[in-house]
């Protein structure tokens, strides 16, 4: 007969053994969705407060839904932090399809003036832009999605005629 410590040491073991093999039902070779940065719309602009409405697109290259839980961001333009935050929306997208969210955001740029001035001084010479983050997906369990991408912001395009 065992004793009680080895017995506990085996079922211990075994039970450890059983939940490996369940990581792999949670496995997943699918590629990841997309996350582009489509528009950024300006909402109010004053001296201490800006606002801006940012307008994102998600891409489900998959044959399954993707459920989309919440989205961790910092966006630069240059070498300046605009903004930073996560804005909690849970949504689905269909199989092979794209889907839009706006998140709603708030800045100071006033001790960042001399920089802005700087990037503005031609409204129609390209900004660079920067967004970094994380989307979280899925229903049950979490799937961490990191975002990296670059591109362009032409100011001439933000200021309304």
């Amino acid at each position: 007969m065992l004793s009680q410590p080895r017995t506990l040491y085996l079922l211990t073991l075994l039970a450890f053994l059983n939940l490996s093999g369940c990581a792999s039902w949670f496995s997943n070779d699918e590629p990841d969705p997309q996350v582009h940065l489509v528009k950024v719309e300006v909402v109010r602009a004053k001296l201490l407060e800006q606002k801006f409405l940012l307008h994102f697109r998600v891409d489900n290259p998959n044959d399954s839904d993707l459920t989309v839980r919440s989205l961790e961001y910092r966006i630069y333009l240059g070498d300046m932090l605009l903004t930073e935050g996560e804005h909690e929306h849970w949504f689905t997208v269909g199989p092979k399809h794209s889907a839009y969210f706006k998140v709603p955001i708030r800045t100071n740029l006033w001790p960042k003036v001399r920089d802005v001035v700087k990037m503005l001084k031609n409204p129609r010479q390209p900004v660079p832009y920067r967004l970094e983050g994380e989307l979280e997906t899925g229903l049950f369990i979490a799937h961490y999605v990191h975002l990296a991408r670059n591109g362009v912001i032409i100011p001439a395009d933000l200021i309304p005629e």
